[in-house]
């Protein structure tokens, strides 16, 4: 109904606010000032998820955390979420050192109580990994580092694989050689019946993932897991369309 509502009026160009609904405003829990812009939220519907907070603090307090990608999106944002569970440290690794700075001020102002290192390295560069694991000897791995953009990596198809599938093989393998607790590789919904470039290669770093499963150990622990579009990330076609209700909805 309310997607119904937002596509009528934009098509007669009558703007468009979500009010509280009339329980609410009779309850008194609310007041009809709340009126606020249409948010994507609203679109989808859902309650959000709710988090086994005990459960993630068993395997993330006290360890070092290494996130790769750290500087993107969903590497930022996970960086985030591990720093309320009192983390040993958290090893920030990605490419783009212009968003590692941005994080590494964030870092600083919200939570300046963690301790954190940056590096700037490639996934793809197996001495270089080798040399952070070593170095740093993380308990938890996210792997958050990938090319994720369709048509770009149809264009692109050796960065695809060099990245997603090479960097990911690269990082199974440290990990299970340094006895890493935790791996988590974050994939996509598109390594489903994969019809890009893309879905594929993060299919095959699903099959890594997989391969290292049944040579852990006891006491380690190798998923992936898999997004759809996330709601604020870079290159999702959220913020796309969020910027067409913004220009009068047009392509």
């Amino acid at each position: 109904m309310v997607r119904r509502v937002v596509e009528l009026a934009r098509e007669g160009g009558v703007r468009h606010r979500i009010i509280p609904g009339i329980y609410e405003i009779l309850s008194g829990k609310v007041s009809i000032s709340q009126i606020r812009e249409v948010d994507v939220e609203d679109l989808l519907r859902r309650e959000p998820a709710r988090l086994n907070l005990e459960e993630i603090a068993g395997y993330l307090e006290g360890r070092v955390v290494l996130v790769t990608g750290a500087g993107g999106s969903i590497g930022s944002e996970i960086v985030r979420q591990v720093a309320r569970f009192r983390p040993e440290r958290v090893i920030l690794l990605g490419r783009g050192e212009n968003s590692l700075y941005q994080l590494e001020r964030e870092l600083e102002r919200t939570w300046p109580e963690l301790n954190w290192s940056t590096v700037v390295a490639d996934v793809r560069d197996c001495r270089k990994m080798e040399y952070v694991f070593a170095l740093y000897r993380p308990k938890v791995v996210f792997h958050a580092a990938a090319h994720k953009h369709v048509p770009m990596m149809e264009l692109n198809p050796d960065e695809a694989v060099f990245n997603n599938v090479g960097g990911t093989k690269n990082l199974v393998e440290l990990a299970l050689q340094y006895g890493v607790e935790r791996f988590v590789n974050i994939s996509t919904d598109k390594a489903v019946n994969p019809t890009s470039v893309m879905g594929a290669s993060k299919r095959v770093a699903e099959y890594l993932v997989e391969w290292a499963a049944r040579r852990a150990k006891p006491g380690q622990v190798f998923v992936s897991v898999r997004f759809g579009n996330v709601l604020g990330s870079r290159g999702s076609v959220v913020p796309l369309f969020k910027e067409q209700i913004r220009s009068g909805g047009g392509p």
